[in-house]
């Protein structure tokens, strides 16, 4: 039992890792994009707001671990199983650049994986619905809506400068607008870390109550603050630049959208995906721009991503139940997060090669604004 509970605290660390880089460019697609700052500083910038917004709250993490499924039904083999079936996800879905949601694969994972050992009444479904799915269908439309209002709004107030001038100011408050993002992603994102790893901690233990132990807020802010270090980027040119051509005044209000959305969750209890929300703001401010910025293609991809998120997570977390209860389950658990660790260090050429495609791009896109 010791093993296993060892087992669970580490691949979810290595989970909330992969959700760091994975989410990176939540935060700072937007900024990178529109030149407000470097890609280097940014990644700084998004590891340490993403670290400190962990100590924010623990609403979410409170939800995670009691709102979704019966906490007393859950086994250790069952959340590792989860848990393995959503960082699987992850990387699967970074290595294709698709901004899916981490939130919705470690849930959907826990529940598959859940289901498959104990039926479905361990689902509370009430939860599931009103604190997860709901929420996270309406934030990308609050994100949308958002973001063209004050898109709108910054058009109308600035109508009289010159649109370079605006180009200068508005990349300042980007530093802020950004800020705000990656701090309210960290309070967000890394609590469901937090609420799993909890939900180890509290499995078997029925006459304990829920709390949250100051190791594991520490170990989950730092992982998050470690693989936002490390840096998605071929995240942040499909949302930067693939989705929707920014410039600083949309980047601003879709940032603004998309911080006060997290934010206001957060504070709710309410694990939303912060992914489909800065998308759906990143939208919000192109479709006020005009619908012809929109790339629909790129959009088609990412809602059938997002759609298949929970039911395939939750479909490979089933299996995996079947696989941690193996006497030789643990071992076979260390040969896949080594397998994905392999993965990343592979294909760590390709996300380098990323981040100077993106550079190139934005420099030519600047000289050709230049040229106008």
């Amino acid at each position: 039992m010791d093993t296993l509970l060892i087992a669970v605290v580490l691949f979810a660390l290595v989970f909330d890792f992969t959700n760091g880089f994975h989410d990176t460019a939540n935060a700072i697609a937007t900024s990178v994009a529109t030149r407000a700052v470097s890609p280097k500083v940014a990644v700084i910038a998004a590891a340490i707001l993403n670290f400190l917004g962990a100590f924010v709250s623990l609403k979410v993490a409170a939800t995670v671990a009691k709102g979704i499924v019966i906490p007393h039904a859950i086994t250790l083999n069952v959340i590792l199983a989860g848990i393995l079936a959503a960082t699987l996800w992850n990387i699967f879905t970074w290595r294709f650049g698709l901004p899916t949601s981490s939130s919705h694969a470690l849930i959907g994972g826990v529940a598959g994986a859940a289901v498959a050992s104990a039926g479905w009444s361990v689902i509370l479904v009430a939860g599931l619905t009103n604190k997860v799915i709901v929420p996270s269908l309406i934030a990308p439309v609050l994100g949308l809506t958002g973001a063209g209002i004050i898109l709108v709004a910054v058009a109308w107030f600035t109508r009289k400068f010159a649109q370079e001038k605006l180009d200068r100011v508005f990349r300042r408050l980007q530093l802020v607008s950004g800020a705000f993002v990656a701090f309210t992603h960290g309070t967000n994102d890394a609590q469901k870390t937090m609420g799993i790893i909890t939900l180890a901690l509290l499995a078997g233990h029925a006459d304990k109550h829920f709390s949250v132990p100051l190791w594991v807020i520490l170990a989950s802010a730092a992982a998050m603050g470690l693989g936002s270090y490390i840096g998605g980027w071929r995240i942040v040119d499909t949302l930067g630049r693939k989705l929707v051509h920014l410039e600083p005044q949309q980047g601003f209000a879709a940032e603004v959208a998309t911080a006060a959305i997290l934010a206001t969750t957060a504070n709710l209890g309410f694990p939303v995906s912060t992914t489909h929300t800065v998308s759906g703001s990143i939208m919000g401010a192109g479709v006020a721009s005009g619908l012809e910025k929109i790339r629909w293609s790129v959009t088609r991809d990412i809602l059938i991503a997002w759609a298949v998120t929970i039911p395939a997570v939750a479909v490979v977390g089933a299996f995996f139940v079947s696989v941690t209860r193996m006497p030789a389950g643990a071992i076979l658990a260390s040969a896949l997060a080594a397998t994905g660790a392999i993965l990343i260090l592979i294909t760590r050429h390709w996300t380098w090669e990323s981040t100077a495609q993106l550079r190139a791009r934005l420099n030519i896109l600047q000289r050709v604004r230049r040229s106008h």
